[in-house]
């Protein structure tokens, strides 16, 4: 294991030094890679084992790290940005980093200390983080059934949960639970430990090599150092989670646009009511094509926008101004209820609306197409837009505060 000392640098949240072109030369050659296989990949539901390896070694977990211990520095911008990217590659690859990131984050707003430097040097030595949150059986956090115990000088998790998204290639799983009092905590446990299972049982048409399906942990334990008191999680942990999924709904989007244009260049015949014999000269198809890209846009641009809001978060809490970080925390939250009004949309109309562009050879099982709406569709269920314009509605019109309090994380909540 790496050998680091057990301190950050608060500098980091507030000043993030990557260069975002220098990052997106470093993991285009990966992404591209991704993409290569995507289609096969989801032709014959093959897990990107290699491609989550390659992506850790070339260091994709550490992003976030400063670069005074071994990590690149990177905004939550930047992050967001490359993340969107990869989705572009390949929407399920993406989506198993939600964890990893999300836990990276947490660690990095964590008082320093040993056990968290501990952490840190494992994210650079590229173990990797799985999630394990939503109960099984239709459980919520407010009958949570999973338990976090404490048994002499460790700790003991056990119960079921669904939607363990990342788990087949993790090293940690991140499962929340109770004590005997009725608090709750998040336990990291090791993938490979006795009374561990995982189940691909995931069902959903969308999403399908996200290793998203049942975890149970049967009296599994847990160093001290790797159970931590929900509350205590980083303040924008829900909007952290939120941001990701639209990220990789950002990349569905373009990856959209990128093959349609692809498709439309190759299509050989027009119809005869078209205005060109030639289907790439056809005025009429070109503007589905330009609409598409204005959906690409409009996505990419909310997706800078939010992951904004996240790093002025950041560096309010680095700066330990509590002040500044509740009018930031409640700018994240109507920014992420506006991205996911505008990345939502986005990412549903161009999948849909590229199919106008490319007549019946679209729907070839070759070009595998209909894979960016069903990843789309399935991302966009898991934090249902239809609540978000009634929440800001209120905020501008009646001004309820739009941040949740949900009794369990504080303001802001947890995204599924």
């Amino acid at each position: 294991m790496t050998n680091i000392a057990p301190t950050l640098a608060p500098s980091h949240l507030s000043d993030p030094v990557a260069d975002e072109d220098d990052l997106l030369a470093r993991f285009a050659p990966v992404f591209e890679r991704i993409a290569a296989g995507n289609t096969e990949r989801e032709r014959h539901r093959k897990f990107p084992f290699e491609e989550v390896d390659e992506l850790n070694r070339a260091g994709f977990g550490r992003i976030r790290i400063p670069v005074e211990l071994g990590g690149f520095g990177a905004s939550l911008e930047q992050t967001f940005v490359l993340l969107a990217r990869l989705g572009a590659a390949d929407a399920n690859v993406a989506h198993v980093w939600r964890n990893h990131l999300a836990f990276v984050e947490d660690r990095l707003n964590a008082a320093p200390s040993e056990g968290n430097a501990r952490w840190i040097a494992r994210f650079l030595d590229g173990e990797f983080v799985g999630g394990g949150w939503t109960e099984a059986n239709n459980g919520t956090f407010a009958n949570i059934a999973t338990t976090v115990r404490r048994v002499g000088d460790a700790y003991r998790v056990t119960g079921a949960k669904y939607y363990a998204t990342g788990s087949l290639y993790a090293d940690w799983l991140d499962v929340i639970g109770k004590d005997d009092d009725g608090s709750l905590y998040t336990a990291l446990v090791r993938r490979d430990d006795p009374g561990v299972e995982l189940v691909d049982d995931w069902t959903g048409f969308g999403q399908q090599t996200t290793a998203s399906g049942s975890a149970t942990y049967t009296d599994v334990p847990a160093d001290p150092d790797a159970v931590f008191p929900a509350s205590e999680r980083f303040v924008y942990q829900g909007h952290f989670y939120q941001t990701a999924i639209l990220a990789v709904l950002t990349g569905i989007t373009q990856a959209a646009l990128r093959d349609g244009i692809t498709a439309l260049r190759e299509r050989g015949r027009n119809y005869p009511q078209g205005l060109d014999p030639v289907p790439a000269r056809d005025a009429q198809v070109l503007q589905v094509i330009g609409e598409v890209s204005a959906q690409v846009f409009a996505a990419e641009s909310a997706l800078r926008t939010v992951a904004r809001s996240l790093d002025a978060v950041a560096a309010a809490q680095a700066a330990g101004d509590l002040t500044a970080r509740g009018r930031a925390v409640t700018d994240a939250q109507v920014a992420t209820d506006h991205a996911q009004l505008v990345i939502i949309e986005a990412a549903l109309t161009a999948t849909t609306t590229v199919f106008d562009a490319l007549g019946a050879s679209g729907v070839s099982t070759d070009r595998l197409l209909d894979r960016h709406w069903r990843n789309a569709r399935t991302l966009a269920s898991h934090n249902p837009r239809v609540y978000k314009a009634r929440i800001i509605g209120d905020w501008l019109v009646n001004g309820t505060d739009p941040v949740p309090d949900l009794g369990l994380f504080g303001r802001g909540g947890q995204g599924n």
